[in-house]
């Protein structure tokens, strides 16, 4: 994304945008599910805003800009204020996806629309698909089901409670070796990531974007 910056800078700033949205939708529905289920944390450390400067990570946004593989700052909760922690965990978990895939979802109708050349948004055709592209990988990668993620929060939560305890512990302990091992693409040119992801990513970029190009 960053060598936009010297050969399209327009094209940077809107690739730039596109994250800015997506990262900042995906925290903020972290916090307001907290909220609802029952924890006032995120809204005491000023978590529960659409302001981008609230949801982000200087060294995450650094790393996305320069490699592509970042983070956003993570919404803290206190499993003690859930009436039940390993549901209301995942659910947390999965409202950051759900939101970033529902805002694909509705920018791509607006697309439908906009992409009439005699629409008066007509411009808007060139600049709504690098936001639905980042909401929809955001929302993917992050269901990997593996911590720090929220897979794994997701996964965890959907398993009996022996059994969740023992995936827990090890994904707390392993989990970011595990990943780390997945991003890069240390066995072949493409990383076991981006093979396990990329299909789900074409599949629903397929639909939402019918004839754009996919990864």
């Amino acid at each position: 994304m960053l060598e936009f910056l010297f050969t399209n800078p327009i094209l940077f700033f809107i690739w730039a945008a596109a994250l800015l949205v997506a990262i900042t939708i995906h925290e903020f529905a972290h916090a307001f599910a907290a909220d609802r289920l029952g924890d006032p944390t995120p809204r005491i450390q000023g978590r529960l805003t659409l302001n981008p400067l609230a949801h982000l990570d200087p060294v995450g946004t650094l790393m996305l800009l320069l490699v592509r593989i970042g983070w956003g700052k993570p919404v803290q909760f206190d499993p003690y204020n859930l009436a039940n922690p390993k549901r209301d965990t995942a659910i947390i978990s999965f409202a950051g996806p759900l939101s970033n895939l529902l805002l694909a979802s509705l920018l791509a109708i607006v697309l439908r629309f906009v992409t009439n050349p005699f629409s008066p948004a007509y411009s808007l055709a060139n600049i709504i698909p690098p936001f639905i592209f980042l909401n929809v990988v955001l929302a993917i990668f992050n269901l990997v089901p593996i911590h720090p993620l929220d897979g794994g929060k997701i996964l965890v939560g959907l398993l009996p409670r022996e059994d969740a305890h023992r995936v827990d512990l090890f994904l707390r302990r392993y989990g970011i070796f595990i990943l780390l091992l997945m991003i890069f693409p240390i066995f072949g040119p493409v990383s076991p990531v981006s093979m396990l992801i990329s299909p789900i990513i074409n599949f629903i970029l397929g639909i939402l974007m019918p004839g754009a190009p996919v990864i």
